[in-house]
């Protein structure tokens, strides 16, 4: 599928035709579903909440520091799940612009040689200083995507490091990707990001220490994961030439079929509704008018902080 580069009129945008040309597979409609869903228009909730249960797992997620290829990692794999027959929707969240709030690097440009392809959907999405990496409204728009005729659909995130970890309870499968150069940093990644993959990737892996890097990441990983059911796959990858991608993609292919344990499904589906209902409780509380009411507080005199918060 392609990405939309066109005006879509306005008109179409409350029409239920447009979200049943979206379900069947409609570019435009989906594009134009999304930035509905972006909005947060007041009917969102109830379209999503009547959208097809699916049970499949399709759902990557690319995480990693700044700087280990995630987005070239992240396009080497499109031409693999392509060559497999399947259609992929991609989302890469980017920093976002402190001007217009909007995704601050353009993945789409990174990406352009699926421009044209039929079976590619890609959109850049901004994080708007999310920690935990994400677009505030991510799991709508993910949710609407797998009701969407999408084989895979992969979510790269901005890559701020081990804050980032609110996608292990998004994605059905999470990659985390490294460099050699990461050895200096695992030790203190292990308390966040370290934990949450799926799959290891060493990306760049025809650099330097590269082999040494990987003997020590695979000794590490034993003591982070006992109780796993397999050990953690490690993956030497150099994306921009294409090597090792077959061999991820099998693996990713692999970990999705795996039948995955009811305690794992349980907390997947556990942090997925706390993440939601947190999001809603929060919706109406800006940031603006809680600095007006504590400033009316403080000139008052005393200001006791846990007085204050129980009103909320």
């Amino acid at each position: 599928m392609t990405e939309i580069r066109t005006q879509i009129p306005k008109t179409d945008d409350q029409t239920p035709e447009l979200w049943d040309r979206a379900l069947l597979g409609d570019v435009r409609s989906i594009a134009r579903c999304l930035s509905l869903i972006e909005r947060e228009g007041p009917d969102i909730p109830d379209r999503l909440a009547r959208l097809p249960a699916s049970s499949a797992r399709r759902i990557v997620g690319i995480t990693g520091p700044p700087g280990a290829g995630k987005s070239t990692l992240t396009d080497a794999l499109i031409a693999e799940l392509l060559a497999a027959g399947q259609r992929v929707a991609v989302l890469c969240v980017d920093p976002s612009s402190p001007f217009h709030h909007g995704a601050l690097l353009g993945d789409r440009i990174r990406m352009n040689r699926w421009h044209d392809h039929p079976d590619v959907f890609i959109r850049s999405l901004a994080s708007r200083g999310s920690l935990g990496g994400l677009h505030p409204a991510i799991w709508e728009m993910v949710s609407f995507l797998s009701a969407c005729p999408f084989d895979r659909i992969i979510i790269e995130t901005v890559g701020v490091g081990q804050s980032e970890v609110d996608i292990a309870a998004l994605a059905d499968l999470t990659v985390v990707v490294l460099v050699p150069e990461s050895g200096d940093e695992v030790q203190t990644m292990k308390a966040g990001l370290m934990e949450i993959a799926d799959i290891f990737v060493v990306n760049k892996s025809d650099r330097p220490d590269a082999d040494r890097f990987l003997r020590t990441l695979r000794q590490l990983i034993p003591a982070n994961d006992q109780d796993a059911h397999d050990p953690v796959p490690v993956m030497a990858t150099v994306a921009d030439k294409g090597t090792g991608l077959k061999e991820l993609h099998a693996a990713i292919e692999a970990g999705l079929n795996r039948d995955m344990r009811p305690a794992d499904r349980l907390r997947i589906w556990t942090e997925r509704a706390l993440y939601l209902i947190r999001k809603k409780r929060m919706k109406d509380l800006q940031k603006e008018d809680l600095c007006a009411s504590i400033s009316e507080e403080l000139n008052k005199g005393a200001f006791n902080l846990y007085k204050f918060i129980d009103k909320y």
